[in-house]
């Protein structure tokens, strides 16, 4: 393997919009952040170039009492149907032993003296990667990362779903530990929480990357789950358009160009982030070695792949255009947006 150097300004182009030394959890729970060049800077390189599939880790919601506990629970077991695995290996099966567990998270809470009206009883997390993972080693990597993450501080149980697209793991953590302490996650968290799932991941042969949108020319966020079934049912004609959706219609039809102040910090961060890999290319090109020089070129090709910066507001203005012009849409421009569109009138 090459001893070629990889320079900063690519680790900057991988380093994620938050600052991990904010990540609320204690050291003991995480670890904390190294200083320095990470290890593995390169093969990482390599696994983004590749556009290996990105695990998933997000946070979608919180129970705030014991009725609202039990029906995620009975949600993420489909209502008995499937084994709640907990820490160690304990297994929970049926209905009744999903109303005792969320009978007893409720009872553990209620002693707490410092609990509040709104403290919340459990935390909802979901861990998933793309259609096509073997979906028993996204289950075994998410079993060891709960171990890895909670285990002996947080109770929780999780659940495997097979039933969309993507294989994922519903995990529920008890926000109370068993020290009293509060599991109260930051950004920073998630994005330890998303290294930490893929590189389990890894570990099961299961290739997988925990990159920032931005390192891969990604401007839109995800759509969230229950955003997408709802357009997925509005699209099938069996549902009504999400209201997210009907209001970036209507905010993409004014067409006034306010948007293009706001555009311009996204143009830039991504102009950077694409400087980054070209400068990479380039001093692996200079190295003289055949395998700095084969990842030079296949970083040239990454990043003529990327995708055209364009916000959703931006996507459904020209779908808008089209449809009025009665055109197919086509490619669509790649250049900065237009900074005089504000001053037109």
């Amino acid at each position: 393997m090459t001893d070629f150097r990889t320079p900063f300004g690519f680790e900057e182009a991988l380093r994620p919009p938050v600052d991990l030394r904010r990540a609320r959890i204690t050291a003991a729970l995480l670890g904390g952040p190294t200083a320095g060049p990470a290890p593995g800077t390169r093969a990482r390189l390599m696994r983004v170039v590749r556009r290996t599939p990105e695990a998933m880790v997000k946070i979608t919601g919180r129970t705030r009492d014991g009725g609202h506990l039990l029906r995620h629970l009975d949600y993420i077991s489909r209502n008995g149907k499937l084994v709640l695995e907990g820490a160690d290996g304990e297994r929970l099966e049926g209905r009744a032993a999903v109303r005792t567990l969320a009978e007893d998270w409720t009872a553990e809470l209620s002693v707490d003296p410092r609990q509040r009206r709104d403290s919340p009883v459990s935390l909802s997390i979901v861990l998933s990667m793309p259609a096509g993972t073997d979906p028993f080693r996204v289950q075994d990597a998410a079993r060891a990362f709960a171990d890895q993450t909670f285990g002996g501080r947080h109770p929780y149980v999780f659940a495997l779903h097979t039933d969309d697209r993507h294989p994922h793991v519903h995990l529920t953590v008890r926000a109370l530990g068993r020290d009293g302490e509060r599991l109260n996650p930051r950004k920073a968290d998630l994005q330890v929480w998303r290294d930490r799932f893929a590189g389990a991941l890894r570990a099961r042969g299961v290739e997988a990357e925990a990159t920032p949108r931005r390192a891969r020319g990604v401007v839109r966020k995800a759509e969230r789950l229950p955003v997408r079934k709802l357009r997925e049912r509005f699209v099938a004609g069996t549902g009504e358009i999400p209201t997210v959706l009907a209001s970036a219609y209507r905010e993409a039809a004014r067409q006034d160009g306010r948007g293009a102040a706001w555009l311009e910090p996204i143009w830039d961060r991504q102009l950077a982030v694409r400087r980054a890999f070209v400068a990479e290319a380039l001093r692996l090109a200079r190295s003289g070695r055949a395998e700095d020089q084969a990842l030079g070129r296949r970083i040239e090709q990454f990043v003529r792949d990327m995708p055209p910066v364009q916000t959703q507001g931006q996507q459904i203005e020209r779908q808008l255009e089209q449809a009025r012009l009665g055109k197919d849409p086509a490619r669509p421009p790649t250049g900065p947006p237009d900074r005089s569109a504000g001053r037109r009138r």
